[in-house]
């Protein structure tokens, strides 16, 4: 398992700045896996590929406007991004830049919105912040007000530019819960759905089914280490209601597809769990709750997903990992078989990662 093999070389201009100009405008490559035939149609022509009676499982966390602007007594500028509560709904785990700096000095904060207290440092470059906001709202409302959305990295945008706005609506889903409004990063092969296509998809049978994973930065981590076996994998609350883990335990009502990465991590995560422990505790309402701890890598099979839609990752990614797995369980072939596929989709100038196109797996 050498980091190395899924490694790849990605011409920047194929990194997508934007999204495509209609949600299910976005490109789709098909995979049959069975005949390994790869097929080049659109978003909007998903229905067409669908097996009868497919179930489809979605992630339908909101992202949070999670990156806040402040200051330092010093008049020192601050940039803090919300990771997850601590012990209580005003306290937060969070990056800051800058860390040293803003930690040796205490406080931060911005007039007539926020002081933010630093309380200590974590172990992995975050710090534990306590907020006082304005008129006691919550760290989720004052960031949902003032709040920047985190897009990725490799997404360029000036702070205050034109286009923010746009990203606020384009960087969730059509189904976000905004109830549950608490990730840092989108679940992106959710991103091409419309409602329209939702409505015409269940016209003609599908079913959809949702679940929470709450998406955390660990996602964007690349793995740095030789052997992807030694790469410390990220943990992300999820939760199933228990319609849907209904249905997920359930092989012989149809086909299910799990939309996006983080729909497998809950998936499989939950199906492990409950195979080791079949009366693992539930939330009062029948819900399935748990910090999915799963690193999913070949020759890994697959308890609960048959088909899997997802976009094109970073090199060296564990969802790479897990991409690759999924187009041959129980072996390792689907590694190079992935090169091939992301090889096919730079010719044919697929656009990559979180505003890019899409696979479909069957």
């Amino acid at each position: 398992m050498d980091a190395a093999r899924f490694d790849y070389h990605l011409p920047p201009e194929h990194i997508a700045q934007e999204p495509a100009p209609r949600r299910d405008a976005a490109r789709l490559m098909v995979i049959d896996r069975a005949s390994q035939r790869v097929t080049h149609t659109t978003f909007d022509h998903l229905g067409e590929y669908l097996p009868n009676e497919t179930r489809c499982f979605r992630n339908n966390a909101a992202v949070l406007k999670a990156r806040l602007h402040g200051q330092r007594a010093t008049g020192g500028k601050v940039e803090c991004l919300l990771l997850h509560p601590a012990e209580d709904p005003q306290t937060w785990w969070c990056l800051l830049k800058p860390g040293k700096k803003t930690l040796a000095a205490g406080h931060f904060g911005l007039d007539g919105f926020y002081a933010a207290k630093v309380l200590e440092a974590g172990n992995n470059g975050n710090y534990r912040v306590r907020f006082q906001t304005a008129n006691n709202e919550s760290v989720t409302t004052l960031a949902e007000r003032i709040g920047i959305m985190p897009l990725p990295p490799y997404i360029e945008r000036s702070p205050d530019g034109p286009r923010q706005a746009s990203d606020n609506d384009r960087y969730q889903t059509v189904y976000a819960d905004y109830s549950k409004q608490q990730a840092v990063a989108a679940p992106t092969a959710g991103l091409h759905f419309t409602p329209q296509l939702i409505q015409q998809l269940e016209q003609n049978g599908t079913t959809f089914h949702d679940l929470t994973l709450q998406v955390g930065i660990g996602t964007f981590h690349p793995i740095q280490v030789d052997d992807i076996r030694e790469h410390p994998i990220h943990h992300e609350w999820y939760t199933i209601p228990a319609e849907s883990l209904a249905a997920l335990e359930n092989p012989a009502a149809g086909p299910r597809l799990a939309v996006g990465t983080t729909s497998v991590r809950s998936m499989e995560d939950a199906l492990l769990r409950l195979h080791e422990n079949p009366d693992a505790p539930r939330l009062p309402d029948g819900s399935f709750q748990a910090e999915a701890d799963i690193f999913i890598y070949p020759p890994a099979t697959f308890r609960g997903v048959d088909h899997l839609i997802t976009n094109f990752h970073l090199p060296k990614s564990t969802l790479l990992c897990l991409v690759s797995a999924f187009l041959t369980p129980g072996s390792a072939d689907g590694i190079d078989w992935l090169h091939q596929l992301y090889q096919a989709a730079i010719q044919e100038k697929y656009r990559f990662y979180s505003y890019g196109d899409a696979m479909l797996i069957l």
